[in-house]
């Protein structure tokens, strides 16, 4: 049963982010909704609930049908709420008052702990607060569900359980899902829409099969727009060679005949739509300024510790040495990013336990992304940095999707995208020997993704990671400590981590 129809909808705002847009959506439907950074996925969905007017199309929904759509962000007057309130807060006066035992079940359900339903929004974290986002909204008993990054702040334990709540749906509850999380998307949804500014395509496949479907699709384009411009170029020599023959014969049936094979010619380039083309949100390119040393980091048994003092592990003898990209586990909790600031640390001075090889030169990104000042501009943060000069400093931030009239904005406008690409090129332009990354996807949409992964392996510098993107750290490390109680055990594989926490929620 169809219960939207999607007709030549398209929308254009300062640049067109969709046209000619069909797509019907059913009972059953699990569609990932894939699309870069800023071209029209978060629009779409709120086209979809009835929130935002398209430019052009239809959009037709069955009669009396519930939309749920969980957005990206809290609005600002649910922060001063409760958990527990805000939920409540979602159902009508009446069924409020005298059904509050449906709050109880959807926070069980979505396993919120008690100590956190009665705390006030602003005071939890960001993973916490779309978890209650969602929680508002199914409350209401939606018939389907539209839900923009719903794995952004969450840790591997509750991309689990949101997986596995998805899964436990009525099955003919239909799911829209927008996500850079390539390894979610794959786990749970059964169609793929790669939304484009034109021909914008459907594949009936989970996104990595629809992703290599989708590179298919795009190749025969690509022959066939070559086939055709080649046919049309033949055409218009025959025609050239025609038309001197029929001056100089002077046959009117030459000449006509050369009109004829022009007309084709034009009509042949007219309908062939050339191959689509991916604009880039922005280059992510590193770089390795090498090393002669054969450790870059020297771990003697650190003790890392809570800021209180209170121990949690040590690290036995380990070393990063030059092409190492070591991956960090650990549930949260467990010190990963203590340890990452360790080691941060001793690159400025002294740390126990901790060496590092005089020719080290770190690139350091956290995962809030807290080296960028969000009150200076991009182009004086690039410009007083580093000793390129104006000229060059616009051009790289262009080439990193900064574009002119974001340069002299503050950093804090910026989308969380553009920030993350402005932290890398920050990072190339340092010409490190040593990335240590904290959940450096975060923000980066797919395209982001695979092109940090391609560039840390091609360049192979040493790495240390933290991530909780299952593809991110799958494709780019070789090398996994895991921080098993009080220690930190070098494993073979990220798997049996992953299995642990996947499994457990």
């Amino acid at each position: 049963m169809t219960l939207i129809n999607i007709t030549a909808l398209g929308v254009t705002l300062s640049d067109r982010l969709f046209s000619d847009l069909s797509l019907t959506l059913s009972k059953g439907d699990r569609i990932g909704l894939v699309a870069a950074n800023g071209r029209g996925k978060s629009t779409l969905l709120a086209c979809m609930s009835g929130t935002f007017e398209p430019t052009t199309g239809e959009i037709t929904r069955a009669r009396g049908l519930c939309v749920g759509h969980v957005e990206q962000n809290v609005p600002q007057d649910a922060l001063a709420l409760t958990l527990y309130d805000w939920v409540l807060s979602a159902l009508p006066q009446e069924q409020a008052e005298y059904e509050s035992w449906r709050v109880d079940v959807v926070l069980n359900d979505l396993h919120v702990p008690f100590e956190l339903q009665h705390r006030v929004l602003s005071d939890l974290s960001g993973g916490w607060q779309r978890t209650a986002m969602l929680a508002a909204v199914w409350i209401t008993e939606p018939d389907m569900l539209l839900l923009d990054e719903p794995t952004n702040h969450l840790d591997l334990h509750r991309i689990a359980l949101l997986q596995n709540w998805l899964a436990a749906l009525p099955r003919e509850t239909p799911v829209v899902i927008t996500s850079h999380d390539r390894a979610f998307l794959d786990a749970t949804t059964n169609r793929t829409l790669f939304l484009r500014p034109e021909r914008s395509r459907v594949f009936p496949l989970s996104f990595s099969a629809a992703r290599l479907a989708l590179d298919e699709a795009d190749a025969d384009d690509e022959r066939r727009f070559a086939n055709e411009r080649n046919k049309a170029q033949q055409l218009r020599k025959q025609a050239a060679k025609l038309k001197n023959v029929g001056i100089n014969s002077g046959s009117d049936l030459l000449l006509t005949k050369t009109k004829q094979l022009a007309e084709r010619a034009a009509k042949l380039e007219a309908a062939t739509t050339p191959a689509h083309r991916e604009k880039s949100a922005g280059d992510i390119r590193l770089g390795n300024a090498g090393t002669h040393a054969k450790a870059l980091i020297t771990l003697e048994d650190a003790q890392v510790s809570t800021p209180d003092g209170r121990a949690l592990y040590k690290t036995g003898k380990k070393w990063i040495s030059p092409g190492d990209r070591v991956v960090l586990l650990g549930t949260n909790g467990t010190g990963k990013t203590l340890l990452i600031k360790m080691i941060a640390q001793a690159l400025g001075g002294p740390v126990p336990g901790v060496k590092c090889a005089p020719s080290v030169v770190a690139g350091y990104s956290d995962q809030h992304l807290s080296q960028l000042d969000d009150s200076r501009t991009p182009m004086q943060t690039v410009a007083s940095a580093f000793d390129i000069g104006d000229q060059r400093a616009r051009g790289v931030l262009v080439g990193a999707g900064v574009q002119i009239q974001m340069q002299d904005t503050k950093i804090g406008a910026l989308s969380g995208g553009q920030k993350a690409r402005l932290a890398m090129l920050i990072l190339r332009l340092k010409q490190p020997n040593f990335y240590v990354l904290d959940e450096p996807t975060n923000h980066l949409d797919i395209e982001g993704q695979e092109a940090l992964e391609q560039e840390l392996v091609t360049h192979q510098p040493g790495c240390l990671l933290v991530s909780h993107d299952r593809s991110f750290l799958r494709n780019v490390s070789n090398r996994f400590w895991w921080i098993k109680g009080k220690q930190l055990v070098e494993v073979e594989s990220a798997e049996d981590f992953l299995s642990s926490e996947m499994e457990g929620a």
